[in-house]
């Protein structure tokens, strides 16, 4: 069975490959794997700091263990380049751990899609570093 388009899909503009990204960023910040996972294909492709994984029980394994460990994460993500089928994306987000204290991430991600919208591979770095509360950009 095919899956249906998810909108925007590819070759992108200015202005889907932002809608695109701004999409991304309200998922992720609503720290639900399973609402997360569908925008990838079911064989996606991962590289997230030195893991490397594959489908969408793999993501939501990776974002369950991820959400669990980061409280009250919040993320900030802003389009950099795009071309065709795929989108690159710089970030920065924040939590804080079960100890309390408070890190900032930045870092950047490769987006590739298919013909319908669903990420076939994303490629992430990134650097943590702590911050005090008063530090935070985002809540």
């Amino acid at each position: 069975m095919t899956e249906p388009d998810k909108p925007p899909v590819p070759p992108f503009t200015l202005e889907t490959a932002t809608k695109k990204v701004k999409a991304a960023e309200a998922a992720w910040n609503s720290c639900d794997p399973a609402k997360v996972s569908m925008a990838y294909t079911p064989d996606s492709k991962w590289r997230n700091r030195d893991e490397f994984f594959e489908g969408r029980d793999a993501i939501k394994a990776f974002l369950t263990r991820k959400w669990e460990k980061e409280l009250q994460y919040k993320l900030m993500k802003e389009l950099w380049c795009y071309q065709g089928n795929r989108i690159s994306v710089r970030f920065e987000y924040e939590f804080h751990d079960h100890s309390g204290q408070w890190w900032r991430a930045h870092g950047n991600e490769h987006w590739e899609f298919n013909d319908q919208g669903y990420m076939l591979r994303r490629d992430m770095s990134a650097n943590d570093y702590k911050i005090q509360e008063s530090e935070r950009r985002y809540k």
